[in-house]
């Protein structure tokens, strides 16, 4: 007979993928909640009902899609052979991706190449794209684009990374189509988007001449032939006596043959109407070697500012304005900068920039369209060179204006409830991003901060964490400088930063700024503030995440009392409080105490909003879950199957948030014994949160974990493999090979090993979700326990008691220590520590280990629970085979 094992993960619900908002700046949720749990005076849950994506294969647009930055130039020579050699290489049958990489220096024309090409075969294609891809995120940001466009319903309220992976599930059902990801700066930026795909073309264009994914053939793109130089300098112009071509052959051959930097010197000359041999005279006036050493070397970048100090000094005398416009603009992302902002809201202003814009894109220094504009990156580089010529440019007036026309562009809603406001907010980060490089760390202006803290929040919503911190931490860096280290907005700040910490799975670090968050806001705003009770939730949370639930427990106490006084005893936000507290009772194995909270909670939200409403359901599944920590299944269920119906009704049936409730009703099921009927509602709620977030997201790892875990409870541990397999895959993927998710994975991907019986592939996985908890979570959290007893588990099933011993030992040490005594987990530990005592020979040992796991399993779980049941035979069983006395 064996005793308790931990080598279990246990399988519970995610809280629902709900927008959390309060007058602070976030609020708590406790993992071991069924539900979102927020904290603090006025705090309220607000469920958007956003429209699930549709089945992919279901979509078919009415007409050919194509998203084009722009017309190709009718102008265009000397290419034919490329463009040639892209053809051929995208000629293959649309089974299969087909990628070809056009190569060059910047300013050469890799771009317009690509651009023709599209042009050329539009036909071809049923959809025709084009995303600018320097950075991952802009390659997800144009395929949630491309979502927008197929099911705007449905992509309004995503986030980009979900939008962007219905988009490819959406390309493999539908073949026949290109893609274009322009200014590629890593090739490992594309390796993922190319291996998910199937059916279609991706032409990719980059400076980098290095080895590209998959099999993806290169076009090398050279600088233009010199008699082709001087066909497009005399094309443009429209100048083409024999004078004006020897005069282009040397504009071309000062201008090394690069094809911006001739398209911008042909504009220029067909804008001012003067002959290309007085242009050829401007241009030797500016030696190339001065504009080398201001470009830094970069020949490409120095061609262009020898443009640009001739085009300066034509447009400082005939349009100031536009000189103005494209200091501004050089400030912001080169990509698609928004109109609307142009002019900070001035009529006045505004009109003047439209004038400006066509005297820019009259002399090719812009692209524009209707609702945005692009410059050139080299351009870019060419005017921000030109503006800090001077020894101190730190009073830079033109990124003054840039950054207030951003502030004036930016709403200032609420993110999570004001989601009509996202497409532009998507718009504006990396103009923002942009922005911030512009200012020197200690001359950031305030008004960047809020700038800064307003993307974040988006961007947090959207699951971009690493921007969103990065973001976070200079707006807590500006509002400390501009208002001093003890202002209640600076704790606000450390709240936002600290919650990013969190998101990354790095609590620890979040730790200290909860801290002085909430040392701040009692000091300035006094101890009974309802700010004190969101700072009090917040580091609580913080403190249960770490595994130090009894740390939480008085500062939850603590926010309910600020809470209930401030607010009634009968305001919704008590109940939120009662929640946070309740699932810190049930973390401390104090499930008991929690119910009467969790009861509390429910008649308190079924009185103040209806016993329909969405909140309703969460309390009703929070109760439920308490139930299920008592090991009362059949309690839990009719709680469950009415947060199911509530839900469904609320939100309709294939809203996210069902599928957490069918999650929730399914592991009541396989608690109950009623696996087969939990596997129905594991594979609907999988589906649904494919469809809603896309097959990519951390959420669909979640549902497959459980799905997995419900197939091994059937004794289907080779199809729950498969499963947990590509689990771990998304969440490395999403959170990065160190999240303390992973560790859950991993784990649980061992766990089907051994029940496959191949524990030598289980041993190393769990060697690994140890280390990856350690130091994450730190030694003595009490997931470290759980993560040495599957290990320890491990090595007894290879017959290594005595290593397993150690482990054993430590993990029981770690258990007691976080969560007292008397806590359940303590007798599993005891349990299996027992076994290992019995498997080594030390009956005396094993019986006083059973023993103390009987008596800690009777005071917390009662006489009638099926694991004091389990410790009471087992301590007879030692008792017999060792012949020891009572």
């Amino acid at each position: 007979m064996s005793g308790p094992s931990g080598s279990e993960e246990k399988r519970v619900s995610s809280s629902p993928a709900a927008h959390v908002q309060t007058h602070g700046d976030r609020s708590p949720a406790i993992d071991a909640n069924y539900g979102p749990v927020v904290t603090g005076d006025n705090a309220n849950l607000t469920l958007n009902q956003a429209v699930p994506f549709p089945d992919p294969a279901a979509v078919r647009p009415a007409a050919r899609v194509v998203g084009l930055p722009r017309p190709a130039t009718p102008v265009f020579v000397g290419r034919d052979t490329a463009l040639e050699q892209v053809k051929q290489a995208l000629s293959a049958a649309d089974e299969v991706v087909v990628s070809q990489a056009v190569i060059g220096m910047g300013g050469v024309g890799k771009s317009e190449l690509a651009l023709q090409y599209a042009e050329h075969a539009r036909n071809r294609y049923d959809l025709v794209w084009w995303i600018t891809a320097e950075a991952p995120e802009q390659i997800d940001a144009g395929l949630a684009e491309l979502a927008r466009t197929l099911v705007p319903d449905a992509a309004r309220t995503a986030r980009a990374e979900d939008a962007a992976a219905w988009v490819c599930g959406w390309l493999r059902a539908h073949p026949g189509w290109l893609l274009v990801l322009d200014n590629v700066t890593e090739p490992e930026h594309t390796a993922g988007l190319l291996g998910r795909l199937e059916g279609g073309h991706v032409l990719i264009t980059s400076r980098r001449n290095v080895r590209w994914p998959g099999h993806t053939t290169t076009v090398r793109l050279d600088l233009l032939a010199p008699d082709a130089s001087a066909e497009l300098i005399t094309t443009i112009t429209g100048r083409t006596a024999p004078a004006d071509r020897t005069a282009a052959l040397a504009i071309a051959e000062e201008l090394g043959y690069l094809p911006l930097a001739l398209d911008q010197a042909a504009a220029y000359i067909r804008q001012t109407g003067i002959t290309p041999a007085v242009y050829l005279e401007r241009l030797r006036r500016r030696p190339a070697r001065y504009y080398a050493k201001a470009a830094d070397g970069d020949k490409a970048q120095a061609t262009i500012a020898r443009l640009w100090d001739i085009t300066l000094e034509t447009l400082t005398q005939d349009a100031p304005h536009a000189v103005e416009l494209a200091a501004i603009m050089a400030h912001y992302a080169p990509d698609d900068i928004p109109r609307s902002m142009l002019g900070g809201g001035d009529d006045e202003t505004a009109e003047e920039a439209d004038e400006a814009l066509g005297v820019l894109a009259s002399h090719s220094m812009v692209d524009q369209s209707d609702q945005t504009v692009t410059m050139h990156r080299l351009t870019q580089a060419a005017v921000l060179s030109q503006l800090h010529q001077a020894d101190d440019h730190t009073d830079d007036p033109a990124c003054r204006t840039a950054l207030a026309w951003l502030h004036y562009a930016m709403p200032y809603g609420d993110p999570a409830t004001d989601v009509d406001d996202w497409p532009l907010l998507r718009s504006l980060a990396p103009h923002a991003e942009a922005i911030t490089r512009h200012y020197p760390k200690s001359q950031q202006p305030e008004q960047l901060g809020r700038v800064l803290n307003q993307t974040a929040v988006f961007l947090r919503l959207q699951g971009e964490y690493r921007r969103a911190h990065t973001m976070f931490t200079t707006a807590a860096t500006i509002a400390e400088a501009a208002l001093g280290p003890d202002h209640p907005d600076v704790a606000i700040q450390l709240g936002n930063l600290a919650a990013t910490h969190r998101d990354l799975g790095r609590a620890g670090e979040a730790l200290p700024l909860e801290k002085r968050a909430l040392a701040i806001t009692e000091t300035a705003l006094g101890p009974d503030h309802p700010g004190v009770a969101i700072r009090l939730g917040n580091l609580a949370a913080t403190y249960s995440d770490l595994g130090r639930a009894s740390a939480a427990l008085p500062l939850f106490e603590r926010a309910l009392a600020i809470t209930e006084t401030t607010l009634g005893p009968d305001h919704p936000g008590v109940a939120i409080q009662l929640g946070n507290l309740a699932a810190t009772y049930s973390d401390l194995g104090r499930a008991s105490e929690a119910l009467a909270l969790e009861k509390r909670a429910l008649a308190i939200t079924e009185t103040a909003l209806g016993p329909d409403h969405p909140d309703v359901a969460t309390r009703l599944s929070n109760l439920a879950a308490t139930y299920s920590d008592l090991r009362r299944a059949s309690a839990a269920l009719p709680l469950f199957e009415r947060a199911l119906a509530i839900t469904e009704t609320a939100l309709g049936p294939d809203h996210r948030t069902v599928a957490i409730q069918l999650g929730n009703l399914a592991a009541t099921y396989s608690d109950l014994g009623r696996a087969s009927e939990a596997l129905a509602l594991e594979k609907r709620a999988l589906a649904i949160t494919e469809t809603a977030l896309g097959p990519d997201h951390p959420g669909v790892a979640i549902r497959l974990g459980n799905l997995a875990g419900t197939y091994r409870d059937l004794g289907r541990a080779s199809e729950a493999l498969a499963l947990e397999k590509r689990a771990l895959a998304i969440t490395e993927a999403a959170l990065g090979p160190d999240h303390p998710d992973v560790a859950i994975r991993l784990s649980n991907l061992a766990g089907t090993h051994r029940d496959l019986g191949r524990t030598g592939e289980a041993l190393p996985l769990f060697e690994r979700a140890l280390a990856i908890t350690e130091t994450a979570l730190g030694p003595d959290h009490p997931d470290v326990a759980t993560r040495l007893s599957n290990l320890a588990a491990t090595y007894s099933d290879l017959r290594r008691a005595s290593a397993a011993l150690p482990l054993f030992e430590r993990a029981l040490a770690i258990t007691e220590t976080a969560l007292g005594p008397d806590h359940p987990d303590v007798a599993t530990r005891l349990g299996n520590l027992a076994v290992t005592y019995h498997a080594l020979g030390r009956a005396a040992d094993a019986l006083e280990a059973v023993t103390r796991a009987e008596q800690c399993a009777l005071a917390a779980l009662g006489t009638e629970h099926p694991t004091t049941c389990l410790l009471h035979q087992y301590a007879d069983h030692l008792k017999d085979w060792f012949g020891l006395p009572d």
